[in-house]
């Protein structure tokens, strides 16, 4: 067995790694040479002003009495500047955010999973460009660039990490800082020779990180009045800044500014996802070599943003993030970023004909650099007859596109020369993704032989050890060995061709992997012939009938990631179980209660998201719930005469409600003292932490029977989950207990009505000993149910309380209690386990329900992994890389999350045993029956 289930996590591990191989793997290249413009540029230094977490209609929309939010960046745009929208891509984070408009390319999906730390792959920036760039903000995301540059031009002065507390008093001091230390460093220069005569030099960047508005923002909501004079106050310190450079230099003329941001923010104060208020920011660009306003009588737009910002007449210029650095490049007179993939905006310069031409020429003589090196990776890679290049950009072809552009520009035709230059530049970005995603169809294949062959042999294993439907079937021996030679001679012809190749290893692996999964089923081709034999002699019409329920149920699984309320009406139906299958017939209360419950369970799908409104007073309440049926729970338990019981055991019970009651003032005591601007107190902290750490201690000093030990349970992790709780959620675990305590009856009934086994009484029954194996019992249909009703309230445990599918969807307001220091791995560590502690008490009740029905672990898990995999391959199928980034990120999260959901269960199956089988004995006295 060990074995087997080694090789079920290999195999699913394989199967979740292999998608960022296959559609997300780092789009970039190396060993491109840098191109710059040949004429003077218009600009000597830039300065990049980041807002991070700003929205495009936080900052241009109007205040409800008709004033601007920021005055002065209103002034430019009217009068001194260009203006436009830049449209971000997914995922909406600082770090990506910033190397889009800093290196001009969008990272893959994967650097999601790299977070915040430095440069994971090297890349080319226009910093790296520069001759000097100072930079000032966060330390996030002010040492990947200086870390990535050659030599030692770009120079940071970062604040603590500490600093970016949500829980403080005022973020906006974040955006001070920075504005003050420019200030205090341009004095200084005054008297640092050295210092004043590198400020002084050509393709100089200044760049400044304003994080205030994004902490401000997670903390506060962006329609709160702290994101809003945060908003001001940028406004007013870009002001001064814009006017100290202009004076420093003495008006020379001479200096670009661009004011935008990495990133917006939905209304509930995240970001990551692909919603328009995280995709779309504001681009304000002024100064040297920037065209003036330039008044127009009508535009089109989709939106109807010109209207509510009262900008109809100003000609709006939008750009995609990554066309930023181009245009920073070729302000100031440095080459492109070598991985640049950005369009240079020609809209926003103001320059002569002749110049743009040149330098659109430039942006696209880059841009089919890397298309060469790309081509000719997989060219060297690839067998010759096998390679199929890209048409429409042959070698001829890229020689005509080049000559042509170059005879326009000496013909000053420079309107074509443009409209050519960005016909290939379209091109070669297609090319590029062409080459990037060449081997999707041939991988995606090996790894949907290796999900149907996998899926295949689970199946044959419960069938062959698990149920009667077989005989055994002795092996044949001559023939396994000619079979074993056939898979091995076939398993080497692909490795050769791979190694023709040269593939990278990982191609070794999804093209191999089928290999020994379908050695395995076609070596139970006597089981396959046994089974069809005994299928033909059961009732056809059952078994089709059984099968088309089971399809039905797995579509409505897989509808439920899409649409929450698919679990609302799979929990309905539950519902009228015990009518259908006559079981309310000897246990009308059970069948009652469980109707009611699951129709409790259905209204929590059917709310809005976790997250978007906190709802303390809700908390409170489910604490105080919580208390109370722990009340009635101890006074029953004092009641029973029940002989196992000792007043030991009560005090566990006693310290647990103590800590749900302490949980419940943590969580409203933190939550006053964050709305009075007050910060977390230290002592709320400390309790959170040490309840974090206690409860499991609790819980494994419980008695393991039945009851006692699955409500200890629930009190160990309700006392956790209150503190991460902000709104409604809070009740969720409580109604989903209650369903789960139903169920674990429900399933001692349909065994007596199906005539399987005695009754055991669940009163006594004692988990620690239940690992009789001789008692265990072969498969019946009703155990598929069985499994198929844990995989659903496994998926309602996810998706109940929100669809935690999309990043945006995470508050940090869940982890206040912990932690307001902003700390990404911390706080999602927390997230983490507060999407867990439901999934657990499926599990645990799941493990409880094998026990009672006297089943071994082992079969019924079979069973769940099968569903989970067919889920899985549904998935796989829909994964996109394509459409809105919103899609894009959903149908990643959604495989991911059906992937791990098995690897999971295998982990948790472990966890559950833990949980209920395990005591921890405190030396007691010994008289304690006395």
């Amino acid at each position: 067995i060990p074995i087997f289930i080694l090789a079920g996590l290999l195999v699913h591990c394989v199967f979740l790694v292999s998608i960022f191989d296959i559609y997300f793997s780092s789009p970039l290249v190396h060993g491109m040479t840098p191109h710059q413009t040949p004429l003077s540029p218009p600009a000597k230094r830039l300065v990049l002003f980041v807002a991070d977490g700003l929205r495009a209609d936080s900052l241009y929309e109007l205040n409800s009495n008709g004033t601007h939010q920021a005055p002065y960046l209103r002034a430019i745009l009217e009068n001194n500047g260009s203006w436009g929208i830049s449209h971000t891509r997914v995922p909406t984070e600082s770090r990506p955010g910033h190397v889009a408009l800093i290196a001009g390319f969008y990272e893959d999906v994967s650097a999601v999973a790299k977070g915040w730390k430095e440069n994971p792959v090297e890349f080319d920036s226009v910093f790296n460009e520069s001759k000097y760039t100072w930079s000032w903000g966060s330390p996030d995301i002010l040492p990947m660039f200086a870390k990535g540059a050659t030599g030692d031009h770009v120079y940071t002065f970062c604040y603590a990490a500490e600093s970016e507390d949500f829980g403080a008093q005022d973020a906006a001091k974040l955006d001070i800082w920075v504005f003050d230390h420019v200030k205090s460093f341009f004095n200084s220069s005054r008297s640092n020779q050295t210092l004043f005569s590198a400020l002084n030099e050509e393709k100089v960047v200044l760049f400044l990180h304003l994080l205030g508005i994004d902490t401000n923002g997670h903390a506060h909501r962006p329609n709160s009045r702290e994101y809003k004079e945060n908003i001001k106050k940028v406004d007013e310190g870009v002001k001064e800044i814009a006017s100290m450079i202009d004076h420093f230099y003495g008006n020379d003329g001479k200096t670009a500014f661009i004011l935008t941001s990495d990133h917006g923010m939905t209304d509930w104060g995240s970001h990551g996802a692909g919603h328009s208020s995280e995709t779309l920011t504001p681009l304000i660009v002024w100064g040297a070599g920037i065209n003036y306003p330039q008044k127009v009588t009508s535009q089109f737009f989709e939106d109807n943003f010109l209207k509510e910002w009262k900008l109809e007449n100003l000609k709006r210029l939008d750009v995609n993030q990554a066309d930023i650095a181009p245009l920073m490049a070729s302000l100031i007179g440095v080459p492109f970023p070598l991985n640049s993939v950005g369009t240079l905006p020609l809209e926003y310069l103001n320059n002569s004909a002749h110049f743009k031409a040149e330098s659109i020429f430039t942006n696209a003589v880059q841009i089919l650099e890397q298309f060469k090196v790309k081509m000719s990776q997989k060219k060297e890679n690839t067998l010759s007859f096998l390679f199929t290049p890209f048409k429409p950009l042959s070698d001829s072809e890229q020689i005509n596109f080049l000559k042509k552009i170059r005879l326009y520009i000496q013909q000053q035709k420079y309107n074509e020369a443009v409209s050519l230059c960005k016909t290939l530049i379209n091109l070669a970005l297609e090319g590029l993704s062409y080459y990037h995603t060449y081997d999707r169809l041939f991988l995606g294949l090996s790894i949907a032989m290796s999900f149907v062959g996998w899926t295949t042999y689970v199946i044959l294993v419960i069938i062959k050890t698990h149920t009667n439907l077989t005989k055994t079937v002795p092996a044949n021996n001559k023939k396994s060995t000619v079979l074993f030679y056939g898979f091995a001679f076939a398993g080497m012809i692909i490795a050769l061709f791979l190694l023709i190749q040269t593939c990278p290893w990982t191609y070794y692996v999804y093209c191999l992997l089928p290999v020994p999964v379908w050695y395995a089923v076609v070596r139970e081709i006597p089981v396959i012939q046994d089974l069809a034999t005994n299928v033909l002699s059961l009732h056809i019409g059952q078994s089709i009938g059984f099968l088309l329920v089971c399809m039905l149920g797995i579509e409505i699984l897989v509808f439920s990631f899409f649409y929450r309320s698919a679990l609302s009406v799979g929990l309905l139906v539950f519902a009228g179980w015990p009518v259908i299958t006559q079981l309310w017939v000897q246990a009308k209360t059970r069948a009652l209660i469980w109707t009611l419950l699951c129709v409790l369970l259905a209204i929590f799908p059917l709310m809005p998201v976790v997250g978007r409104e906190p709802n303390i007073p809700l908390v409170i309440a489910a604490g105080l719930l919580t208390l109370l049926i722990s009340c009635f729970s101890l006074a029953s338990l004092c009641g029973s005469k029940n002989k196992y019981r000792s007043n030991e055991d009560l005090k566990v019970y006693f310290y647990q409600m103590l800590s749900i009651a302490l949980s419940t003032y943590v969580v409203s005591s933190t939550h006053d003292s964050l709305k009075n601007k007050l910060g977390l107190p230290v002592l709320n902290q400390i309790i959170s932490w040490m309840t974090l750490v206690s409860s499991p201690v609790l819980l494994l000093l419980s008695p393991t029977f039945l009851f006692q030990r699955l409500f200890s349970i629930l009190l160990s992790l309700m006392s956790t989950y209150l503190l991460l709780s902000t709104g409604y959620e809070a009740l969720f675990p409580l109604v989903l207990f209650g369903l789960m305590f139903v169920w674990i009856n429900m399933e001692q009934e349909a065994l007596q009505h199906y005539g399987l086994s005695l009754k055991p009484k669940l009163a006594v029954f004692n988990f620690t000993h239940a690992v009789d194996i001789t008692q265990f019992r072969q498969l019946h249909l009703d155990d598929v149910r069985r499994s198929f009703f844990f995989v659903f309230f496994i998926v309602t445990a996810f998706f109940g309380t929100g669809n935690i599918a999309s990043i945006n969807s995470f508050d940090p307001a869940s982890v206040y209690c912990f932690l307001t220091v902003f700390s990404p791995f911390m706080m999602g560590s927390l997230l983490v386990l507060k999407v867990v502690i439901p999934f657990v008490l499926v599990s645990c009740a799941f493990e409880a329900v094998q026990v009672t029905t006297q089943l071994s672990s082992k079969s019924l898990f079979l069973i769940v992994l099968v569903i989970s995999d067919i889920m899985a391959l549904h998935f796989f199928f829909l994964v996109k890389d394509y459409g809105s980034w919103l899609d894009i990120g959903t149908s990643i999260s959604h495989y991911v999350l059906v992937m791990s959901l098995t690897i999971f269960m295998m982990l948790m199956n472990g966890l559950a045993q833990l949980l209920t089988t395990k005591r921890l004995e405190l030396s007691r006295r010994t008289k304690h029956h006395s």
